[in-house]
């Protein structure tokens, strides 16, 4: 059981210092659009070098990278939009696009020259959570299968659940991002004044697409989430696989619901995916979409078994051919994606490498649940008809008691960093600050020069002196002081 991967984007060298032009009073952001360069170049290398990586990954470097990147674009927004920076042409931004259905000779993802600072951030945006989606999925590799080992100890399993939760924070996080993307960053992208509807976005950057991500996000975690809910009873499954259930074992009816729910998000996801953008954007990747259909029709079979499993561990006699037909009905959709069925198939044709390692694995774990299914069916079976004697309902009877599902997790909404310069930033407010308190420093300074007179003592003794020297003026003429 893992998670989505993503192909990452590269893009071409960028020098903000080329269409930028510090407007400030004192050139204050100059040094700022510098850094900002040097970190993009510092991105783009390590693009680079995880694109050329076959083996392990770094995601980490890129997630600091990333990190410190997009608040020093955020702030370059900013001071665009308060004209503190100017712009001498529209920026253009280089980058190849991944999730596009369309390649070229080389089967490689296209380049696309993207207009706007909006469309940089974006872009920055999605390539942040396609790497802590690729993180997360790491992290799942480098556990294994433990619940099936039977020499692991309950401590170290438990160290191994809490990896198996950081994965699924991390998918939290990454559909939190594709929301935001989807929600906030394009909406503004298109009421902005640089928007134009001349360009046409690739999948990535159209809102139904980053919609699906944020849905197959949430889903690819909540697959985590049921794993590590099943962890224990997995283990204790080992020694004796099959009915019946221990004592300690998780309700049957909530592990299908919440296998119904991802099946849910998987199915949507997969409709936004196949949506055309508002713009003539054509539809996502078939790769994407596969993977979607695979998984949606996966954890439908696996909610039909553990149907099954309440229905015949917990129904009594009255669910007795609820639960040989539902799990007759969870057989018969695994061996369809096991021999390339509707839902795609995992020995369908498959266009990467990618793919096809993806589906091998999914091919793995349907043998396993196929074999896990016939136990539980040739059991059901036998007590149905030796002991229960209940009628097997149509499927169109089970469908119509199928329940609703249950989301378990949820996503963590984005916040977007503060800026490290320009308007909203501390520097700023700082800057702002000081200069209202420099203001008000020199009227003072102005008012108390204004009150001292040309013979250097203040106005009050200066204006006693004239009225004393004007006395004595008037008191010379002859007859001064006389009454007439």
């Amino acid at each position: 059981m893992s998670t989505y991967l993503y192909e990452l984007s590269t893009t071409a060298a960028f020098s903000f210092n080329d269409f930028c032009v510090d407007q400030s009073s004192n050139q204050a952001y100059t040094r700022h659009l510098s850094e900002a360069t040097q970190i993009r170049a510092n991105l783009r290398g390590a693009l680079k070098e995880s694109k050329r990586t076959d083996g392990e990954k770094d995601y980490l470097t890129l997630v600091k990278i990333l990190d410190d990147y997009i608040p020093h674009l955020r702030s370059i927004m900013s001071c665009v939009a308060h004209d503190e920076i100017g712009l001498k042409a529209e920026p253009m931004f280089s980058w190849r696009t991944t999730l596009s259905a369309t390649t070229n000779v080389f089967n490689s993802s296209p380049r696309l020259s993207i207009p706007s600072l909006h469309a940089e951030y974006a872009t920055c945006l999605l390539t942040y959570a396609f790497v802590i989606s690729n993180l997360a999925r790491t992290i799942v590799a480098s556990l294994g299968d433990y619940e099936l080992d039977r020499a692991i100890t309950e401590k170290e399993r438990e160290s191994k659940d809490e990896r198996l939760k950081h994965a699924a924070d991390f998918l939290s996080r990454a559909s939190g991002i594709f929301a935001y993307i989807s929600e906030t960053v394009l909406v503004e992208w298109e009421h902005s004044p640089t928007s134009t509807s001349k360009f046409v976005r690739p999948p990535d950057l159209t809102k139904e697409v980053n919609s699906a991500l944020a849905k197959l996000a949430l889903a690819d975690a909540q697959t985590l989430f049921i794993r590590k809910y099943l962890s224990k009873a997995a283990y204790e499954s080992n020694i004796s696989p099959g009915p019946p259930l221990p004592q300690s074992h998780p309700s049957p009816v909530l592990i299908a619901k919440l296998h119904l729910e991802c099946s849910n998000y998987y199915s949507s996801a997969r409709l936004l995916a196949k949506t055309p953008g508002s713009s003539g954007t054509t539809e996502a990747s078939p790769e994407l979409r596969h993977y979607l259909s695979d998984e949606a029709a996966l954890h439908s079979a696996l909610a039909k078994k553990w149907l099954a499993i309440d229905a015949g561990e917990k129904g009594g006699t009255e669910k007795g051919g609820d639960a040989v037909g539902l799990m007759i009905w969870a057989q018969k959709e695994l061996q369809e994606m096991r021999d390339g069925g509707k839902s795609g198939g995992v020995s369908g044709l498959a266009k990467g490498e990618k793919e096809k390692k993806g589906r091998s694995l999914r091919k793995e774990r349907i043998v396993q649940e196929l074999e896990s299914v016939a136990v539980w069916l040739k059991h059901y079976k036998k007590v149905n008809n030796t002991l229960h004697f209940q009628p097997v309902p149509s499927q169109a009877d089970l469908q119509s008691r199928i329940p609703t599902g249950i989301l378990a997790v949820s996503a963590k909404p984005y916040s977007p960093p503060v800026p490290v310069f320009g308007p909203g930033s501390p520097e700023y407010v700082q800057r702002q600050t000081d200069e209202v308190e420099f203001s008000s420093l020199s009227l003072n300074a102005e008012a108390s020069t204004s009150g001292t007179l040309r013979d250097g003592l203040p106005h009050s003794d200066s204006t006693k002196a004239e009225n004393e020297k004007t006395k004595a003026t008037k008191a010379t003429y002859a007859g001064a002081g006389s009454y007439f």
